[in-house]
């Protein structure tokens, strides 16, 4: 080998060890940076001169089976964490046993004072308190259906955010997509932009599940794992139209609500033929048109039960047969046929409320009373209270098919409410686990500091070496140029 051919070497060398160096010290500062896929740099033979090394380009490592793995657990906990949050939220509003502004304590507390008051039936502060433990009662169910109603509003809302951020993130993707090709051809580095993309592909992924295809000239096309083409060369566009303020009565089925289409087409949001299954989107229908629906047909059917408890016929011989009872919907008559929401209509009778211009005497003496009567006489009083303690059928089936009483039925509630947040809460935790494991393993594949400053040193000596021998080559040539 000659000097020039060494000397050749050397440089190629340096240049080989110098692009090398960036390449790890690259990996070493985006360590941590989401989407950062590790580089290592491809060396061959110059193929020119048969001698020397040359920089093939930078390969970008990635697991594609991790990163699908990794994926899966990202949107079941985005997933999950909606739904915790929801039964947290629902738990909030109804109470625990133990609250002590429980729907159970407020019943509880209604009927102490309606047996308290059957004890001295003509203390006027005894009566007054029974009107307003019954208020409380009625503003409880007012309160936890109102936000109840909040729930379902703000998943309402976050479906319109999220539906905006899917369409705007794929169109970004396809972007990036149309972007790869002419650079990668002109010679430049398009692994910034891998990563920039597998970002947004995390984002997407996260709101609706995804299966990332590869496709030729390092395109890719993405599938929810429902079967939906979410990007097929161009992004699809979803559609949403965002209501804000919902009501109890407002379903997607009576068409008061919107659902979600894609392309002008209905996508399938729930069940087990949904087409967005999992991921927080998933989540927000659910929240909106499932559990919300089926918590406030719980309320309702507390709130029933309770108007129609004191409408039983002979309960009150004082008031006619179209007379509302103690409770009301609204100030009427509990009607079949009103519309969903009943929890937030439900009032106490203003005819013995107080503190609204009514006379809680009537308590004792009937609602339909023009006169106060024997204020020694208890019978409406223990009658009003032998109700509440009464077995009967419950409307819905959702708390069983036997008699209870009403104690037992704003038990059942917060028991099921209960139970249901702390199961939510189970698999938010298993999920958020699953999704720590993903990722760890994920990252062991990914930018070990300690083997790229391994690296760095392996690339120091190499330098040192090739520069070494372009110091010989120098003064090789001086020598002969001395002789």
């Amino acid at each position: 080998m000659n000097m020039s051919t060494a000397l050749n070497n050397a440089l190629s060398g340096l240049t080989a060890a110098s692009r090398g160096a960036s390449v790890v010290s690259d990996n070493i500062a985006n360590a941590l940076t989401p989407g950062y896929a590790r580089r290592s740099l491809e060396l061959t033979t110059n193929a020119i001169t048969g001698n020397g090394v040359r920089a093939a380009g930078v390969v970008r490592h990635q697991n594609p089976v991790l990163a699908a793995n990794r994926r899966t657990t990202d949107a079941d906990l985005a997933h999950q964490t909606a739904l915790s949050d929801f039964h947290t939220r629902l738990e909030g509003l109804v109470g625990s046993a133990d609250d002590a502004t429980s729907l159970a304590t407020r019943l509880a507390d209604f009927d102490g004072s309606l047996i308290t008051a059957a004890s001295l039936p003509n203390s006027a502060e005894r009566l007054d308190q029974v009107a307003r433990t019954g208020r409380d009662l009625a503003t409880g169910l007012n309160a936890a259906s109102e936000g109840l109603r909040q729930v379902r509003s703000d998943a309402d809302r976050a479906i319109g955010k999220q539906v905006d951020r899917l369409n705007q993130t794929l169109k970004d993707i396809e972007e990036l997509n149309a972007r790869l090709p002419a650079i990668k051809y002109s010679g430049g580095d398009i692994n910034a932009l891998l990563d920039q993309r597998q970002v947004l592909i995390d984002q997407v992924n996260e709101l609706v599940p995804v299966n990332a295809v590869p496709r030729a000239n390092d395109q890719v096309s993405l599938y929810s794992h429902g079967g939906l083409i979410l990007l097929e060369g161009t992004a699809a566009e979803f559609s949403f139209t965002t209501t804000g303020d919902t009501k109890p009565h407002m379903t997607v089925a009576n068409g008061l609500l919107s659902g979600l289409e894609m392309n002008g087409n209905p996508v399938r949001t729930s069940g087990d033929s949904a087409q967005i299954r999992g991921g927080s989107l998933m989540a927000q229908f659910q929240i909106r048109d499932e559990l919300g629906v089926e918590a406030q047909t719980h309320l309702d059917t507390v709130a029933r039960d309770l108007i129609e408890r004191f409408e039983t016929p002979g309960l009150d011989p004082t008031a006619l047969a179209t007379d509302p009872g103690v409770f009301t919907d609204d100030g009427n008559r509990f009607d079949v046929t009103a519309p969903a929401g009943l929890a937030s209509r439900i009032s106490l009778n203003t005819v013995v409320d107080p503190d609204n211009g009514g006379d809680s005497w009537k308590l004792r003496a009937g609602l339909g009373a023009l006169a106060p009567g024997d204020p020694g006489n208890a019978m409406q009083l223990r009658a009003f209270g032998a109700v509440l303690s009464d077995a009967r059928p419950v409307a819905s089936s959702s708390f069983g098919t036997g008699n209870m009483r009403a104690a037992d039925l704003t038990e059942a509630l917060l028991s099921q409410v209960g139970s249901n947040a702390h199961t939510a809460s189970q698999r938010k935790a298993f999920a958020s686990g699953a999704q720590l494991e993903m990722s760890r393993i994920e990252a062991e594949q990914g930018v070990d500091t300690d083997q790229e400053l391994q690296r760095l040193m392996q690339i120091e000596q190499i330098y040192a070496a090739n520069a070494r021998l372009v110091s010989v080559v120098d003064e090789l040539m001086e020598t002969l140029l001395r002789l």
